[in-house]
């Protein structure tokens, strides 16, 4: 039956499915990475934070046992290359991160707040689209290849940026699986040891199905929709590049293909849309004054081009990304964390 669509639009069409499950759990979860770190900062409050870690887990597991056993190719993911591109991941995590501070919200969550009516939101997906694809061709693109290009590491003989690659364990088939068994096992502990977080079944439930979201992705571009006269890199849910994508094809649909991207930011939209009208939550809210405008485009556009530089967001690296065990994806979510915080200091603290 799946053989049925041209490949692309298997992925485009699974994409959308797949995305409207995301943008329905992640909504009525309030799933968000910010609000995780800003309720562990502020609040002493780790439930979401914890969620976030069970999701994480759930994504490296599943994505390693779709390696081991459906033929998931993850070596051909821009995540786990010979190349660590790791100036760009802190350059552009760093960027990243205190985008998301200004805006209060990453780009993922910005398609959920888009989905309740928040035309602030709507704003902050145009520039970060925009900025997204000048990153990628643009102005901010030849820059940021001639700036970052040169801050990187050939692996040589490691052949990937992987852990298990690096350690010396993705030898033999099981190899990679057992790391990535271990990584998931303390993940998921440090998650289930709040029992705050065990007690909230919505944000519990929640993390294991936006989880299982991210292994499906996977399955998604590099099982059911794969196509080994392709070229493309393999991956799953990402917010930066895609949401550019989505931008460019509404304006030239007839010179373009839809394929995954598109389709899982349209997916999302309509998932979180559904969420907020059942729960009575969509309404329209406009920016306050200029200032919060100027505050969200500066933001979006930190977002776009930092997604882009690091190659991915919360989302793209922080669970698409980090599901590979890629070095560059945890040294990219760690500039991501470390630039919200530094966003929110000066957000926030300074003005305490």
């Amino acid at each position: 039956m799946l053989d049925i669509l041209p490949p692309h639009l298997l992925r485009a069409a699974l994409g959308l499915v797949l995305g409207a499950l995301l943008g329905l759990v992640a909504r009525h979860g309030r799933f968000c990475t910010l609000g995780a770190i800003e309720d562990a900062v502020y609040a002493r409050d780790t439930r979401r934070a914890r969620a976030w870690m069970l999701a994480a887990g759930i994504a490296i597991l599943g994505t390693h046992l779709l390696e081991t056993f459906a033929g998931l190719d993850l070596p051909r993911s821009i995540y786990a290359g010979p190349r660590l591109e790791w100036g760009a991941a802190i350059v552009g995590g760093l960027m990243f991160g205190f985008g998301m501070a200004l805006v209060g919200t990453c780009g993922f969550g910005a398609i959920l707040r888009l989905g309740g009516g928040d035309l602030r939101a709507f704003l902050v997906l145009l520039v970060l689209g925009l900025s997204a694809s000048m990153a990628i061709g643009g102005l901010t693109g030849l820059a940021r290849v001639a700036l970052l290009e040169p801050l990187s590491v050939d692996l040589g003989a490691a052949g990937a940026q992987r852990l298990g690659s690096l350690l010396g364990l993705d030898r033999g088939r099981y190899g990679t699986l057992g790391i990535a068994a271990a990584a998931a096992a303390g993940l998921g502990i440090l998650a289930l040891a709040g029992r705050d977080f065990r007690q909230r079944r919505r944000l519990l439930y929640g993390a294991i199905v936006i989880g299982g979201v991210i292994v499906a992705g996977w399955w998604t571009n590099g099982v059911a929709g794969y196509d080994e006269f392709e070229t493309r890199a393999v991956g799953s849910f990402s917010f930066a590049r895609p949401v550019g994508d989505t931008l460019l094809y509404a304006m030239l649909a007839s010179g373009m293909t839809v394929d995954f991207g598109v389709g899982s930011v349209l997916g999302v939209l309509l998932g979180a849309f559904a969420a907020a009208r059942s729960a009575g939550e969509f309404h329209w809210e406009a920016p306050d004054d200029a200032r919060e405008v100027r505050r969200h485009v500066f933001g979006a556009f930190l977002m776009g081009t930092g997604g882009v530089t690091a190659l991915g967001c919360t989302i793209g690296q922080g669970l698409s990304g980090l599901s590979t065990l890629s070095v560059g994806s945890i040294l990219a979510l760690a500039a991501i964390l470390v630039g919200a915080r530094a966003g929110l200091y000066c957000l926030i603290d300074r003005h305490a």
